[in-house]
């Protein structure tokens, strides 16, 4: 888990001087496992986020996020400008300067045991990936999984790594205890277009073969159609191939969503496709030219275009929590029976009158509940 012998110390130029600002700044770690990649391992102070909602089902979501930057380097991905917080930049920085929260899991055990703590659905992956290829040098979701459970908190994960695999027997278990919601993000099932706008991530033979593993699990798993490149794979062709391979490997449903853009993120991108499509670079100064996301038109035609691929194909098109980015979890549709009614929260009563533990969803109920939280969307 840790490389003694690739220390570099934070005065050091590749510390970077963000970075060497921090007084939770443990050490910088290189290894040849990791080439040209600097780890920046630091004592985290917290481990939930709090993200305020703007109304719905949920005033707030909750996320995680044990690790800052990330490795598998999609050149369009919207979390870039986090960077800049740590003078680092929102492009190669955002590849190869990686900071490591090496004891996330160990801080989450002690927030998620305080009597305030309101047992609300809490999602990974919706920043920077969990699993991304340092997770298999530093083991933080094990931990993380282990307590959210123990505390009776239900959680959903959102990856692109395979890495997931590892933890599946882990997650399994989990479920039993808590909703657990999994999905792939999965966007280009083109393997030249893929390797170039996402270098860093497995090919999308791989992350096929992890929602295959999921189901084998007996765990639902939505993929992530998105971002959908204008241009690149918004053809029928690429939207029909991709929905086929998701239905062959499993996935219980699809979210999709057109690319957008953000002030750190565009002029990233907009330097890969210079260099791989410049001929599409006016479209995109058109289309982008006068905010972060696809023009309306643009969106109804993509919604007009795979919408019925999506029914043609017997798949469900999944919902997306508003706050998070992550997959809504299944734990915000428990609180009612199905006749519409609130579900008894607390202990069931066995037949003979002896009382049983509350399960997962009454747990997640008592905890919404007694904050006034309606989680049901109807």
């Amino acid at each position: 888990m840790r490389w003694s012998g690739q220390e570099l110390s934070a005065d050091e130029p590749s510390a970077l001087p963000g970075l060497a600002r921090l007084n939770n700044l443990v050490r910088s770690v290189r290894t040849p496992d990791f080439a040209g990649i600097t780890f920046h391992e630091v004592l985290a102070k917290s481990a939930l986020n709090r993200i305020p909602g703007g109304g719905g089902p949920m005033p707030f979501g909750w996320t995680i996020n044990p690790y800052r930057g990330c490795s598998h380097a999609c050149v369009y991905c919207f979390a870039r400008p986090t960077h800049t917080y740590l003078d680092l930049d929102s492009g190669k920085d955002f590849d190869n300067e990686i900071i490591v929260k090496v004891n996330v899991a160990e801080v989450l055990r002690k927030e998620l045991s305080k009597p305030s703590w309101g047992h609300h659905p809490v999602a990974l992956g919706t920043n920077t990936d969990p699993y991304q290829r340092a997770e298999g040098r530093y083991a933080l979701m094990p931990g993380i999984i282990d307590a959210l459970a123990d505390s009776g908190t239900p959680f959903s994960i959102l990856t692109k790594g395979s890495l997931l695999r590892r933890d599946l027997d882990r997650l399994a278990e989990a479920n039993r205890r808590v909703p657990v919601d999994l999905a792939m993000s999965i966007a280009v099932y083109d393997d030249e277009l893929q390797q170039s706008v996402e270098p860093g991530t497995p090919t999308t033979k791989a992350r096929l073969a992890t929602v295959t593993a999921v189901r084998e699990h007996g765990l639902d798993c939505s993929v992530f159609l998105m971002p959908i490149i204008p241009y690149l794979t918004d053809t029928r062709a690429h939207l029909d191939e991709a929905l086929k391979q998701a239905k062959e490997a499993g996935a219980t449903s699809v979210l999709y969503s057109a690319l957008h853009l953000k002030p750190g993120v565009k002029e990233w991108f907009y330097l890969w496709l210079g260099r791989e499509h410049p001929e599409l670079l006016p479209r995109y100064r058109q289309m982008y030219g006068r905010g972060t996301y696809a023009p309306q038109e643009y969106r109804k035609w993509l919604a007009a275009r795979i919408k019925p691929l999506i029914r043609s194909h017997g798949l469900e098109r999944g919902q997306e929590d508003p706050l998070t980015g992550g997959v809504r979890s299944s734990a915000l549709g428990m609180m009612r029976d199905d006749e519409g009614e609130r579900q008894t929260v607390g202990s069931a009563v066995r037949a003979g009158g002896a009382t049983e533990a509350p399960d997962a969803a009454s747990l997640v109920s008592a905890s919404l509940t007694g904050l006034g939280v309606q989680p049901t969307l109807f």
